[in-house]
């Protein structure tokens, strides 16, 4: 029963007092993915494990397991603007992600409502397309780097499908650099372009945040020998996420990777295909912490050698309050 002598505040009352305390507001673009790999499961668990609220528009849906993806199924453009324009209009944006949004009427419609809120940071996410029909990519690829790469601040994807798509016809044996893809990127108006996954000798991959002039923060990564599922996604929802929060962008893409690298090193097996990045091991972190201490009280020894090959845990960071 409510307390009578409580006083009671109206909806704007509310509103005005928890608007210090609310975490900022991410809106993400993506196709729903009901294996949980990708897709809006994973923008959604990486956005609020990185201290932000998820404001998630469905593209459209994938048929797909955690092995491959069979087919998708595009929502049309007027339900995703009625999604978008809804939830907008009620609440404020610090910063907006684009996934796979399964047509070029959606990205029309995206790079629409984007310019309305030109000054909010744009983080968009390229996945391969290898499982789509070639004619389906080919006018996907056209439309979003006419219609929206103008648009995006920071252009994210794995080293092998940012050379197909923006350098297609590279001239010389040497694979392209960063800062080559970068400068492809720059030349459609997208100012900083992160490269994921790029080989290196003795089973490392390096990260590289890049402008046509500069490497502006890398990080080598040793690489695993299982095949995951969802990591782009993970990376991008989650930098998307702290740059919302107010971190600049060299810090927000440490503390992305990193949370990646713990995902990753926390991933599971759900089903028959491939391993799934746990993106929220963090919260099971304390539970395990609880159970190490229990297990001391108890006078009972682990294993010695934990602190070796386990890493410190994620920061998460607060939300909207401090700047790196």
């Amino acid at each position: 029963m409510a307390n009578p002598h409580t006083p009671q505040l109206d909806s704007r009352q509310l509103q005005i007092e928890d608007s210090d305390a609310s975490p900022a507001c991410v809106m993400t673009f993506n196709a729903n993915d009901p294996s949980g790999a990708g897709g809006l499961t994973a923008d959604i668990t990486a956005i609020t494990s990185a201290g932000a609220h998820p404001l998630s528009v469905v593209t459209g849906t994938y048929l797909r397991d955690t092995a491959e993806i069979f087919d998708h199924f595009s929502f049309d453009d007027e339900a995703v603007t009625e999604q978008a324009r809804t939830a907008l209009e009620d609440m404020p944006v610090s910063a907006i992600k684009v996934g796979f949004v399964g047509s070029p009427e959606n990205i029309s419609t995206i790079a629409e409502i984007a310019s309305d809120y030109a000054d909010v940071p744009l983080v968009a996410y390229m996945p391969s397309l290898s499982w789509w029909d070639e004619s389906e990519i080919d006018s996907y690829l056209d439309a979003f780097r006419e219609l929206l790469l103008p648009q995006v601040t920071l252009l994210i994807g794995n080293h092998s499908t940012l050379w197909r798509w923006l350098l297609p016809d590279w001239p010389t044996e040497r694979n392209p650099s960063a800062r080559d893809i970068a400068k492809a990127a720059a030349g459609l108006g997208v100012p900083y372009t992160l490269v994921t996954g790029i080989p290196l000798p003795d089973q490392f991959i390096d990260n590289v945040l890049a402008t046509p002039q500069a490497v502006l923060y890398s990080e080598k990564f040793e690489r695993f020998e299982a095949t995951f599922e969802g990591a782009g996604e993970t990376l991008s929802a989650a930098l998307c996420a702290l740059l919302a929060n107010g971190h600049d962008l060299q810090a927000a893409t440490a503390e992305a990777l990193t949370y990646l690298d713990h995902s990753l090193d926390a991933g599971f097996h759900p089903g028959m295909g491939h391993i799934v990045p746990d993106r929220l091991f963090w919260a099971q972190a304390e539970d395990d912490e609880a159970s190490d201490d229990e297990a001391a009280d108890a006078g009972l020894s682990g294993n010695d050698d934990a602190g070796l090959t386990t890493k410190p845990p994620f920061e998460l960071p607060p939300n909207g309050t401090t700047k790196h």
